[in-house]
């Protein structure tokens, strides 16, 4: 029994692959994503040229390069939440409209196989995109902090400067470049985005409705944001000594709905902060335990509907 077992797991795992490839392709068929990437694209390659924002003294310094950072990880972050969110609300609809679900199924496919192949290849698009645009921000990054250190060094030499004004001034505009902090902060948005599809996927095992499951998902989100004022509201209740209800209350909201403050690091990174590898692994670790939670959650949900 025991020799079965590897070639059960690689069974398994072809099969997701399988799906996943499949609902990959099947994403870059529908049109209506090319909208969001040329709009997420178009915002980071507009920092290449001098925009209003870029123009006066302060251009000199490290401001022009926090605002390319805060144009691209704004239009990453959209792009990767809306893409999330309403490709996965798409395809269970889309698989019964066509039939396909009823084909797979009837291989035999486990469901659970079905359901993570399926988030798989919504993550699998949102990644590759991800990776698409993060390139040109670096890129931009790259030849913006070249031009900056470039005029810095000219106007220092202008100005008679001494060298450890300009050393100083040089390794704060670096600092706002191309660093491994800013890696982390894309990262942390592609780890909100899954958390975010794995959600979906879980309205759309019981929802018939695209509809629905897009907007319920947007409400979830931004509910999500204000997590831990609704947390620290009940726990101060509690110490008021309104009961342990709220306590409790508290702790389960926590479970079911995900504070998404906790992956905002944007803010921070855009400053020039270090972003530090153990809130990186906190945040890993979060986005694996959600993902994991909803996808056996839509898995108790779907195995009991009949197709």
């Amino acid at each position: 029994m025991t020799s079965l077992k590897p070639h059960s797991q690689a069974s398994h795992l072809t099969r997701i692959i399988v799906i996943a490839r499949h609902t990959f392709t099947q994403l870059v068929r529908m049109k209506v994503f090319y909208f969001l990437a040329v709009f997420a694209v178009i915002a980071i390659a507009s920092n290449f040229f001098d925009l209003p924002q870029h123009e006066g003294p302060e251009s000199l310094g490290a401001s022009v390069l926090r605002s390319i950072k805060s144009w691209s990880l704004g239009s990453m972050t959209l792009f990767a939440i809306v893409l999330s969110i309403v490709a996965t609300a798409l395809l269970l609809p889309k698989d019964v409209e066509d039939r396909t679900l009823y084909t797979i199924l009837a291989k035999p496919v486990p469901r659970l196989d079905y359901l993570a192949g399926k988030l798989l290849g919504v993550m699998s698009l949102v990644f590759v995109s991800m990776m698409l645009m993060n390139i040109l921000m670096v890129s931009v990054l790259h030849v913006r902090t070249e031009m900056i250190l470039t005029q810095q060094a000219e106007m220092a030499k202008a100005l008679n400067w001494p060298a450890e004004a300009v050393d100083s001034l040089q390794k704060e505009t670096m600092a706002q470049g191309p660093t491994w902090s800013l890696q982390g902060a894309v990262f942390a948005t592609f780890l909100k985005a899954t958390v975010m599809a794995s959600l979906a996927l879980v309205i759309s095992t019981f929802s018939s409705s695209t509809l629905f499951t897009t907007i319920v998902s947007f409400l979830l989100y931004f509910i999500g944001h204000f997590q831990a004022d609704a947390r620290s509201a009940f726990f101060h209740a509690d110490a008021a000594g309104e009961g342990i209800a709220s306590r409790i209350g508290g702790l389960v909201f926590s479970i079911f709905i995900p504070d998404f403050q906790l992956f905002n690091v944007i803010d921070a990174v855009i400053e020039g902060q270090f972003f530090p590898p153990i809130l990186f692994a906190k945040l890993v670790g979060i986005g694996l335990f959600y993902t994991v939670f909803y996808t056996l959650a839509s898995w108790y949900i779907f195995s009991d509907k009949e197709f």
